[in-house]
């Protein structure tokens, strides 16, 4: 949220984020159809947003990292479209909306930066319909791994090894693949020497390789 902002307009910002809220592992931060008041920032922690289908059965729809915004998804209409849970313990920072708004037209930087976020958004979805419209389950696999590295780096986190906060059946809802279509994928990849998995835990050992899947 900071990015662009100057120091002189920092506090500003700093006034209006409340408190950081605790999100336990499974614990629902906020619901489909809940009226939407904030936004949200995780600060340590992952998230999921899932969507119901008709049939009840639900769908992943994206992975909330550390350092990355929730919520907006409820500008446009003010209810919720998705919900959003917790994958491991988690805490996020709260920032109410009005109020953003209020703080975003007094300062002009912070109304470039939101809209930067929501634009950020829209490719990211615009990119996971095209995995989905269009690639194979290994191309789809490879991909994943290859966003979750390039977030990690823009953060400042290893981009190499990192935890999969994603159950592979989790996995396997956000890809459009089966749950052992994507543990029989992770194993080839290791056999292939493109990856090390151990449980949970990934390292990407040859990018060339993951990026020609």
């Amino acid at each position: 949220m900071p990015q662009g902002v100057c120091a002189e307009d920092l506090p500003k910002l700093e006034a209006l984020i409340c408190n950081a809220r605790a999100v336990r592992r499974g614990e629902v931060l906020f619901r489909t159809g809940d009226p939407f008041d904030n936004l949200y920032a995780v600060r340590s922690g992952a998230l999921k947003t899932v969507m119901a289908h008709r049939l009840g059965r639900e769908q992943v729809t994206g992975l909330k990292l550390a350092g990355e915004p929730l919520g907006l998804d409820g500008i446009s209409t003010d209810a919720h479209a998705c919900s959003a849970i917790a994958l491991e313990d988690s805490s996020v920072c709260i920032v109410p909306y009005p109020e953003l708004k209020r703080l975003c037209r007094e300062i002009g930087t912070m109304q470039d930066r939101l809209h930067k976020l929501m634009g950020e958004q829209i490719v990211r979805e615009a990119k996971q319909m095209m995995v989905l419209g269009s690639q194979s389950a290994d191309e789809r696999v490879a991909a994943l791994l290859l966003d979750i590295s390039e977030r990690n780096a823009q953060r400042g986190y290893s981009s190499n090894e990192f935890n999969l906060r994603m159950t592979r059946d989790e996995m396997g809802s956000y890809l459009g693949i089966t749950l052992e279509t994507v543990s029989r994928t992770l194993s080839r990849f290791q056999k292939r020497g493109l990856i090390d998995t151990q449980g949970k835990f990934i390292r990407i050992v040859d990018f060339d390789g993951l990026r020609q899947v």
